[in-house]
């Protein structure tokens, strides 16, 4: 029962509806009280006194206590709730759908058309003449080197022959063409040497030298790609030379369908993928 409230003075009555803050102890039992069915009461149900749990309708003791004990409910962990494992699947159901949506359109539109190569003939590393005659009807990858070259010449070729066993099975239905950025040096015999230290495969894989103002008009207009060498420098001044260290595709029409830094192992993976995709498609 409640505390008298000073000597021989009866204890406050409360009205209907109100809830008591006094000592439970004496009145319930002490064991098996159950704290998760307690439920705070505000300050003004009972003038002056502070946020108290009382027992909810229903309870059942598990141990003592006082009603003056604030004992907070465990906190619910994010992962236990229903809806939350229930958003991840959405969300990465959500990604996947979108990542397939994109490949799948990548896969339907068509490489672009980046421009027409003009006709060119150069003389290949066995002493043949070689040029857009004996590429027509066959897509081609073209990079651009010199044998002499100290710096980026030699991983560019390196690439090419990932690219040339990569496309292993399209047999001579891919050609690799590399076009001398230095041909004045970069004689037949010379090319030749240097395709079979880097095991070219000849059937597939050719290399091109000729007049230096025919190759770099070729190379500058038609491919696109950058070549030259800095005004007044000796000739044996290698660093002097430089050229673009894209490869480039072209397909059988003679048109450019893509453009694939050497210097990036996802450019070069797209160039795999778009090559298979002329050769699926018959351009």
């Amino acid at each position: 029962m409640c505390a008298q409230q000073g000597a021989g003075r009866p204890a406050p009555a409360f009205a209907e509806g109100t809830r008591r803050t006094c000592s439970l102890s004496a009145s319930l039992p002490a064991p098996e009280t159950d704290v998760r069915h307690l439920h705070p009461v505000r300050s003004h149900d009972v003038a002056g006194g502070p946020p108290a749990l009382v027992p909810a309708p229903g309870f059942r003791y598990l141990g003592a206590m006082s009603a003056e004990s604030t004992l907070a409910a465990p906190p619910v962990r994010l992962t236990q709730r229903p809806g939350f494992w229930a958003g991840i699947a959405v969300v990465a159901l959500g990604i996947t759908l979108a990542a397939g949506v994109a490949l799948m359109r990548g896969r339907s539109e068509p490489l672009p058309q980046l421009g027409a190569m003009p006709e060119f003939t150069f003389t290949r590393h066995d002493g043949q003449p070689f040029g857009s005659a004996q590429l027509r009807g066959r897509p081609f990858v073209a990079n651009f080197i010199f044998t002499r070259c100290p710096t980026i010449c030699p991983a560019f070729t390196r690439k090419m022959v990932g690219v040339q066993e990569r496309t292993a099975s399209l047999g001579a239905g891919l050609q690799l063409v590399s076009f001398s950025v230095d041909p004045k040096y970069d004689t037949p015999e010379r090319l030749a040497e240097y395709g079979q230290r880097h095991g070219a495969d000849f059937t597939r894989w050719s290399f091109l030298t000729g007049d230096y103002e025919q190759l770099k008009d070729t190379i500058v207009h038609g491919f696109k790609i950058s070549m030259g060498r800095e005004a007044g420098a000796p000739e044996d001044d290698l660093l002097s030379i430089f050229h673009g260290t894209h490869f480039v595709l072209v397909d059988r029409d003679g048109q450019i369908r893509g453009y694939y830094d050497s210097a990036d192992s996802d450019s070069t993976e797209r160039l795999i993928r778009d090559v298979e995709r002329l050769n699926s498609e018959g351009h």
